[in-house]
C-alpha cells in the first residue's frame, strides 16, 4: 500500500502558475510510475501528466501541452505538477494517481491503470 496526499492548491489569477505536490508514504515513490488527473465539476476526470518510473520520461495531456511540468524525487518520495499560463479551464480538482511497475501508450491516460489516489487538490483559476 502506498497513501498519497496533495498540496498546493489554491486560488490563482489566470496567466499565473501553480505548483502541486504529491508525498507519497508507506512505500518508496521509486517502484511506482506517476500520473496526474483532474476533475471539473460535472466533468469526467481527465488525463494531465505522467512520469515514468525508470527514466523519467514525462507524457501531457493536450490541454496543458506545452505549458506543464511533471517531476520526481524518489529520494523525497514526492511528485510535482507545475503549470503555467493558467486558464478558467484549469480549474478543478487535482488528482496524484500510482502504479506499480510501469505502464506504456495508452495506459497512461487511463484513470483505470492506477491503484492508489491521493484525495485530491483544489485549483481554482479566476480571469
Amino acid at each position: 500500500q502506498v497513501q498519497l496526499v496533495e498540496s498546493g492548491g489554491g486560488w490563482v489569477q489566470a496567466g499565473g502558475s501553480l505548483r502541486l505536490s504529491c508525498a507519497a508514504s508507506g512505500r518508496t515513490l521509486s517502484s511506482f510510475t506517476l500520473g496526474w488527473f483532474r476533475q471539473a465539476a460535472g466533468k469526467e476526470r481527465e488525463f494531465v501528466a505522467h512520469i515514468s518510473r525508470s527514466i523519467g520520461g514525462t507524457h501531457y495531456g493536450d490541454s496543458v501541452q506545452g505549458r506543464c511540468t511533471i517531476s520526481r524525487d524518489n529520494a523525497k518520495n514526492t511528485v510535482w505538477l507545475q503549470i503555467d499560463f493558467l486558464e478558467p479551464e484549469d480549474t478543478a480538482v487535482y488528482y496524484c494517481a500510482a502504479k506499480e511497475g510501469e505502464l506504456y501508450g495508452s495506459l497512461r491516460r487511463r484513470n483505470w491503470s492506477y491503484d492508489y489516489w491521493g484525495q485530491g487538490a483544489q485549483v481554482t483559476v479566476s480571469s
